[in-house]
């Protein structure tokens, strides 16, 4: 055998194997229910899209009570005294008498007698114009604005005007119309309140589907999961932590595009005001403005869709573990 070379010549060094790329769902940071899936997608826009229409309903609520109190403000302080025509007396001098049968009592801050023409002018919205309503007996109005302090003494003028002009004039403080107006707006708002529950009924139904389905995608995880050691309470959390999220992305989004139609809304009014109808939008919605207390809605409105996903996912996944 031939001697070794004493110098052996270096072999090259060998390039090390790259490793494969691990998929995604088997990275060791990747999440227990992936949120980037088209699935998660299309639920936080279902709760984007739920958000939005209880958060409307919950404003327009907010207007409603809002508009409802101005108008009772407004008509709480007035109240209306009836003078009708009676034969054989002087529809003048009777007007003349409760104007100051009225300024005679204490609590009353200004009157207004209303004219022959100008009552008649309050029946054109139902009789229509052009008419001669000079054979009809219009009554006559006194309208009377009260003041804060000292509190009006209605139901002594009331006994006065029956006892100076029986079954002439009468007082009118107006309040089966403040009855009527409190009913509506009250269901107004009841109505409001039933959607918003409603749809956050809808929110937790389209919660429990997607839920049950992520379960049943991630069902090979879940069972290893159990195999190593992992009890309920960690899977849960781990759906209920992912699910929040969504909730709380779709729930901003839903919060902030509802604010964002309101702002256009009461820029709009604003110039709808400018026109020639503006005093009837005015009287009907005011500056169609939600205030402060809307605005809060509206956010607590986000904040509890995402709270809802969260619990019902939870309970979701504790009931499909079982």
């Amino acid at each position: 055998m031939g001697e070794a070379s004493p110098n052996p010549r270096p072999s090259a060094p060998v390039a090390p194997v790259p490793e494969a790329a691990l998929p995604a769902t088997l990275r060791r940071n990747a999440p227990l229910v992936p949120t980037d899936s088209a699935a998660s997608r299309a639920l936080a826009a279902v709760i984007a899209i739920l958000t939005f229409l209880a958060a409307l309903c919950a404003g327009a609520a907010e207007i409603v009570a809002s508009s409802a109190n101005q108008w009772q403000g407004s008509v709480a302080q007035e109240v209306t005294i009836q003078v009708r025509p009676s034969v054989g007396r002087d529809i003048d001098a009777d007007v003349a008498k409760a104007d100051a049968l009225a300024k005679a009592t204490p609590g009353i801050a200004t009157t207004r007698v209303f004219s022959k023409a100008e009552a008649e002018r309050l029946l054109e919205p139902w009789l229509g114009s052009g008419l001669d309503l000079s054979d009809l007996p219009v009554p006559r109005l006194v309208t009377l604005k009260l003041a804060d302090s000292p509190p009006p003494d209605l139901k002594g003028l009331r006994g006065s005007l029956s006892e100076a002009m029986p079954g002439v004039a009468s007082l009118d403080d107006h309040a089966l119309w403040l009855q009527r107006l409190s009913t509506m707006a009250n269901t107004f708002v009841g109505v409001g309140v039933g959607i918003v529950a409603l749809v956050l009924i809808a929110t937790g139904l389209a919660v429990v589907f997607a839920t049950r389905g992520a379960m049943a995608g991630n069902r090979e995880v879940v069972e290893v999961l159990h195999f190593v050691g992992a009890n309920d309470d960690f899977i849960a959390r781990a759906f209920q932590r992912r699910f929040f999220r969504l909730g709380l992305r779709g729930g901003i989004i839903g919060s902030c595009l509802a604010l964002a139609v309101f702002a256009l809304a009461g820029l709009l009014a604003q110039v709808w005001r400018s026109g020639p109808a503006g005093d009837e939008i005015e009287a009907l919605f005011g500056a169609f403005h939600i205030g402060w207390r809307g605005y809060a809605a509206v956010m607590v409105i986000g904040v509890i869709a995402s709270v809802v996903t969260g619990i019902v996912s939870r309970l979701t996944v504790r009931r499909f573990l079982r």
